[in-house]
């Protein structure tokens, strides 16, 4: 565990549950994707994590943001964000929340069908649109590629109605799933955007960027390749199919940049064997699937624990949250053990926690506060 964290967890003993995140150690993972891939724009994707102090110091190091709606967007204007260093980047907008960002001087949009580009022509006219569009989540423990994106074909009319409409077409852009552990899904994506590229300009349109979206993967449980595995891959990518002109690279990232920064610390309210033949003993925990660990749903994404009785024997156990739902359980089918003589009352923290858990608490469901947050 981050030694700053655990400094402060042993100092200041916080009550739980609550997440814990070291800020110094986002400016460092922001600063290693820099490194990485100094060719792309940071576009931080405010979603993983909307907390102010984060902001800020995104803010300092001069990152830009991807903003989900027009609170997100605000947001990072009062974290001192200028506002053409945002996208809007949500294909799915109200027009009252595209009118705000627009009046606040957001000129920079997502869109991913006709009805869409229309509502941003009438309430964000003249602004930069770019059309997401529909690839393969294949390798993403987290995958996206359901609720959102166009066909290339599609994406091609589109993006020739955005110029009629008075829009300025800017790019494309695409997701290969959160969490994502194949850099062939990045190739495969690159090239599409590449071959429409191509194809638009043949028609009269020359675009100028492509938006890589994020997915670079955290470590959990299990080791994962280390960043540079993605970015070799993509710039190899890019040079192969644009050549020497190649467009304008965003990413953006949000797990990468926050996940490893955070620790959730909880506690033992109940170990219960059930009464099971098979000896499975139950951990439930203050903090569940309701509290922040959403992303727990189907046991996709599997957290590293640590506990205060580490060094004991152990055996199998399944995870589960405080609340009276039947589908508050974390793992169940994950092979997981902890010590045998863990008990209420004693520390369990949940480590690579600073993505996708505070944002996910669901406020007051069975009378539970959400999750305290401390930076540090």
């Amino acid at each position: 565990m981050n030694p700053k964290i655990t400094r402060f967890l042993a100092e200041q003993k916080p009550a739980t549950p609550c997440l814990v995140l070291d800020v110094d150690a986002v400016a460092d993972r922001y600063h290693a994707l820099g490194k990485a891939l100094p060719q792309a724009r940071i576009y931080y994707a405010v979603k993983a994590n909307p907390a102010q102090p984060i902001l800020r110091r995104l803010v300092e190091l001069g990152s830009c943001f991807d903003a989900a709606s027009w609170e997100e967007v605000s947001l990072c204007l009062q974290a001192g964000a200028s506002p053409d260093a945002i996208s809007f980047g949500n294909t799915v907008k109200k027009v009252s929340a595209i009118r705000a960002a627009y009046e606040a001087g957001v000129r920079m949009f997502v869109f991913d069908c006709r009805e869409e580009l229309e509502k941003l022509a009438a309430h964000a006219p003249g602004s930069r649109v770019y059309c997401r569009l529909l690839v393969d989540n294949y390798g993403a423990e987290w995958p996206l590629s359901r609720k959102f994106g166009t066909t290339v074909e599609s994406a091609k009319e589109l993006m020739l109605a955005a110029r009629e409409l008075g829009l300025d077409p800017y790019g494309l852009s695409f997701h290969v799933g959160s969490q994502q552990l194949s850099a062939e899904a990045y190739e495969v994506a690159i090239a599409r955007a590449a071959a429409l590229f191509t194809d638009l300009s043949a028609a009269g349109l020359d675009l100028r960027m492509v938006n890589l979206g994020g997915g670079f993967p955290i470590r959990y449980r299990d080791d994962v390749p280390e960043i540079d595995h993605f970015t070799k891959a993509i710039f190899r990518a890019m040079t192969e199919h644009f050549g020497n002109a190649l467009p304008e690279m965003l990413v953006e990232p949000g797990r990468f940049i926050v996940g490893e920064a955070g620790v959730v610390r909880s506690e033992v309210v109940l170990v219960s064997a059930r009464g099971r033949k098979d000896g499975l003993r139950w951990v439930y925990l203050d903090i569940g699937r309701f509290g922040g660990l959403a992303e727990t749903e189907n046991e996709s994404i599997r957290y590293a624990i640590r506990t205060s009785r580490d060094g004991s024997p152990t055996g199998r156990v399944a995870l589960a949250g405080p609340t009276c739902d039947g589908a508050d359980i974390m793992y169940e089918k994950t092979h997981y053990e902890l010590p045998l003589d863990l008990a209420a009352g004693e520390q369990v923290d949940l480590l690579g926690a600073g993505a996708y858990v505070s944002t996910y608490c669901a406020t007051g469901f069975n009378g539970f506060a959400p999750l305290t947050e401390h930076y540090i």
